[in-house]
């Protein structure tokens, strides 16, 4: 089955549902694709008792009345076709060909995983998993919990884990604490961004802000028992549960390099004051971009829906408030920026790859990350390199690989749909 658009929007986190209406609103005949089952991504993301917030609600409540709007929930792109289409495997329709006019690329970010000693134990997840997992009904009631790694993140895995009745005892932060004190007192120029860190925080009562402190290793017979934290010259251990350990966001940049869209050094798509990117018809907006939140990511939703429509009204206002919130991302990346002790390689024993089993040890010896994969299986496992990937750019300044269709498993009854339509686009 083939069908077509005039725009197709992939991701309907804060970008993409903005991106959508704005399109809609002009009279394109749009669809608006995401991998999960609800819309709002992974700020807004819904589960049992967690319904959806006001912001949500209101976007989707207007993209209701639009009737050129189709959505494809729990859809998955495969791969780019050729020309101007996408392979999607949706659990509704199956393997389809949907082609457009013009794609926007609202992707979001993915979570950076480091590893350390015992970070493949049971109980150990990313901050932004802990949240996905919590709003996906996992009970949390008396969990002992230890939230590390750097960046509002962590604040915002603080508040969940503390509404769903988990005790954090303390937030390990990597950032130093002069860098988090000017990022701190630099909030009262956005009182709302304030009063938000006040609510989430609590004032950090009831457990431990470590700054300059980063997680050693975990232990336990069987799951998560205690961790080990190393702050400064010595060494702390706590007892714990769970672990939730997460260095801040990467672009999701997958589809963009696979359509050969140009990615800056800080790993986003690039675009114009228009949000095009350097591939005819294709627009970005929000975290594939570029790290900056909800904020950030909505109003660059906007301007690319209202490009990739057509519209010619003026968008100075828009222009404004992206720009003050590409201050606000700048203040976070310079706050948070990895230290030494976090980029640094942890011991040869630790597992890289836990997909496929392989040590830092094992990938060293080699000298990019092509030949690791060749020799070592590193990054040919399940997560196709999204986590050990970014390990190693990291750690020994490896380019990633750039990824090839199929971007995920998908059925036969899927591939066989995009041979009849075309050959996914290398």
């Amino acid at each position: 089955m083939t069908q077509h658009f005039d725009v197709i929007v992939t991701g309907a986190g804060p970008a993409g549902l903005n991106a959508a209406l704005a399109a809609a609103r002009e009279g394109a005949t749009v669809a608006l694709l995401d991998d999960n089952p609800c819309a709002g991504g992974q700020i807004w993301r819904q589960g049992p008792g967690h319904s959806r917030q006001a912001p949500l609600q209101d976007l989707l409540d207007a993209l209701s009345r639009q009737r050129n709007v189709t959505c494809f929930p729990s859809a998955r792109v495969i791969g780019p076709l050729a020309p101007r289409g996408l392979l999607v495997e949706s659990a509704e329709h199956g393997g389809v060909c949907l082609t457009y006019e013009r794609l926007i690329l609202a992707t979001g970010a993915r979570e950076r995983l480091l590893p350390f000693a015992g970070w493949t134990l049971p109980g150990v997840t990313g901050a932004g998993a802990l949240q996905a997992l919590i709003k996906g009904g996992m009970p949390m009631q008396g969990e002992r919990v230890v939230i590390a790694g750097s960046g509002p993140l962590l604040i915002a895995a603080l508040a969940t884990a503390r509404a769903a009745g988990a005790r954090v005892l303390a937030v390990v932060e990597q950032a130093r604490a002069v860098d988090v004190a000017r990022f701190g007192a630099s909030l009262v120029r956005e009182p709302a961004k304030l009063r938000q860190a006040l609510s989430m925080t609590r004032g950090f009562a009831g457990l431990h802000y470590w700054t300059d402190s980063t997680v050693q290793a975990a232990r336990g017979e069987g799951r998560v028992q205690s961790v080990t934290i190393r702050r400064g010259g010595r060494s702390v251990t706590l007892a714990c549960e769970r672990i939730a350990c997460g260095f801040g966001l990467v672009p999701n940049v997958t589809l963009a390099q696979a359509l050969g869209c140009a990615i800056d050094q800080a790993g986003g798509i690039v675009v114009d004051a228009a949000q095009r990117t350097s591939v005819d018809a294709v627009f970005a907006a929000g975290e594939c971009t570029g790290v900056g939140g909800a904020e950030l990511a909505a109003v660059e939703g906007e301007l690319a829906g209202l490009a990739a429509s057509g519209a010619t009204r003026e968008r100075g206002a828009l222009h404004v408030r992206r720009a003050r919130w590409l201050r606000f991302a700048a203040r976070v990346e310079a706050a948070f920026a990895l230290q030494p002790a976090a980029c640094t390689p942890p011991g040869d024993d630790t597992l890289l790859c836990r997909c496929e089993d392989v040590s830092i040890g094992e990938v060293r010896r080699f000298q990019n990350w092509r030949d690791a994969k060749l020799h070592t299986r590193c990054g040919m496992g399940a997560c196709q390199g999204k986590i050990c990937g970014l390990a190693a750019n990291l750690y020994f300044g490896w380019p990633a690989a750039n990824p090839r269709p199929p971007f995920s498993p998908a059925q036969i009854g899927t591939l066989m749909a995009a041979g009849a339509h075309a050959p996914l686009a290398e």
